[in-house]
């Protein structure tokens, strides 16, 4: 269809709207955790120590740290501070995506800071992470040791319950 507008010829214009709804992150869905050993569901689910090395040799305590299946999705949740005059800790917040006999992925964020490391910053770890239990080992220790905000290795560990 045309208008005539005084002397020129106008052809309207069709315009269509799209509505996109944005759902945060956090509201979505996530995959199943994939259990390649089910004997090892029972290891993780429930609460356990947690620790990062420089902490550990500063204050001789441990963090904790829970893991809870939310609709047949295994979440990790935890934190070891130091205590005293040397300040420092360690965060673990994320999803487990999958679970083998001697390890598991994590898929979510590792957050750090040490006084004598980084000057004091905060480092972050976010993305895909392996934690292993090699060995005789009694917890699973990240295997992305090497921080990457400063040369040193960070030995983050989960304990059995």
């Amino acid at each position: 269809m045309n208008i005539r507008h005084k002397s020129k010829i106008l052809t309207p214009i069709i315009l269509t709207i799209s509505i996109v709804q944005i759902v945060p992150p956090s509201s979505v869905a996530a995959d199943k955790t994939i259990f390649k050993d089910q004997a090892q569901r029972a290891k993780l689910v429930g609460k356990h120590m947690l620790s990062l090395q420089w902490l550990q040799f500063m204050n001789n305590m441990y963090g904790n740290a829970t893991v809870t299946d939310k609709d047949g999705v295994l979440w990790l949740k935890g934190e070891q501070r130091a205590k005293g005059k040397e300040k420092g800790y360690v965060t673990v917040d994320g999803r487990i995506t999958e679970v083998s006999s001697h390890a598991f992925k994590f898929n979510g964020k590792i957050a750090s800071s040490v006084s004598h490391i980084n000057d004091g910053k905060e480092c972050v770890r976010s993305g895909d992470m392996n934690f292993v239990a090699k060995g005789g080992r009694k917890y699973w220790r990240l295997q992305e040791m090497q921080s990457p905000c400063s040369e040193v290795t960070d030995y983050v560990d989960l304990y059995f319950k």
